[in-house]
């Protein structure tokens, strides 16, 4: 059994490896020339944008050394280094669903500096650009730490309307908090792969097993860039080799008309709002998402009969939660 568990990995491991000598480079568009430029025609064309130099990379450190002070006090990284460096301590490897992770994360995702980072003015402009005046910006930002040489880690293809459901006319913003060479595992993506829906994927992974699109682009992403792509484009992470952790952070948004998952905007375990704001310095950010006029879907009364009828007593108790957080 041992012997075809490692066969199994070296085969993902050689896919991937194979994907990506097979990429073409990504198609770019510099920062400068955003004001000429139709970005709703582009996504629309190939499902992605690359934008470089769109962000600060001053303000992107700051928000990089509030998490690598996190991460150097749990012992994540190696001593002797500048937790800025992110040499990582394999020895303390972890990701999701581990529970050391999870505790780590919980700090992470309470970091004042976090959430408000997605709501950066050049990151709104841009928004706004592709998705117009009625932007809501999902207020649960994800912080992606993904530790070296460690391929069950490795986030293999997918697409992103699997999991934030809602109206799948919503766009995520991939922001690496630091250069990203191909050696620390960039992201790829499956260009037009958009345009074929939903596609069939492994109910328990998410992943797409024969995915559909025209051909996988990718390369380097370096501090200050943002790679855009919408909810159904299919897309994976190539493997971290280097010695170093990839720190990079997912916010994501959508025109505030088009119906939205409530999941997406309140918690199903025991975390709570309450908790995340416990040491914010500033209420100008706190529940802003209730200011808005929002179409859930599931609706009110859909979570309310799905409390009732869902298949278990867990999904029935998640659903009872989420119904609670929206008032």
């Amino acid at each position: 059994m041992k012997g075809n568990v490692l066969l199994i990995e070296d085969a993902s491991v050689v896919k991937k490896q194979s994907m990506n000598a097979q990429v073409r480079p990504f198609y770019e568009i510099s920062a400068s020339d955003l004001p000429s430029r139709s970005l709703q025609n582009e996504m629309e064309e190939r499902g992605y944008l690359l934008i470089r130099d769109a962000l600060p990379c001053e303000e992107l450190n700051h928000l990089l050394s509030d998490i690598t002070s996190i991460l150097s006090a749990a012992g994540w990284l190696l001593p002797g280094f500048d937790p800025l460096e992110r040499m990582a301590d394999l020895n303390s490897a972890c990701g999701d669903p581990d529970p050391e992770f999870k505790q780590i994360y919980e700090q992470i995702f309470s970091l004042e500096s976090l959430h408000t980072f997605a709501h950066h003015p050049s990151l709104q402009h841009i928004m706004h650009m592709l998705i117009g005046p009625r932007l809501l910006i999902h207020p649960k930002p994800i912080a992606r730490l993904i530790f070296p040489n460690c391929e069950r880690f490795v986030i293999h293809e997918h697409q992103d309307h699997q999991s934030i459901g809602g109206d799948p006319e919503s766009f995520t913003a991939w922001i690496p908090l630091h250069d990203c060479p191909i050696e620390l595992g960039p992201l790829q993506i499956l260009e037009s792969s958009h345009r074929f829906g939903l596609q069939g994927c492994n109910q328990t992974t998410g992943y797409i097993p024969t995915p559909r699109g025209s051909d996988w682009v990718g390369g380097a992403i370096n501090a200050g860039d943002v790679l855009l792509f919408h909810s159904l484009t299919v897309h994976a992470a190539s493997p971290n080799l280097s010695n170093r952790l990839r720190i990079s952070l997912d916010c994501r948004f959508q025109d505030y008309d088009r119906a939205i998952n409530p999941a997406s905007l309140v918690f199903a375990g025991k975390k709570s709002w309450e908790s995340t704001y416990a040491s914010w310095r500033s209420n100008e950010l706190k529940y802003y998402w209730k200011q808005v006029p929002l179409t859930f879907k599931p609706s009110k009364l859909e979570l309310e009969q799905l409390s009732q009828t869902a298949d278990s007593p867990a999904m029935r108790s998640r659903f009872a939660k989420i119904l609670s957080q929206l008032d």
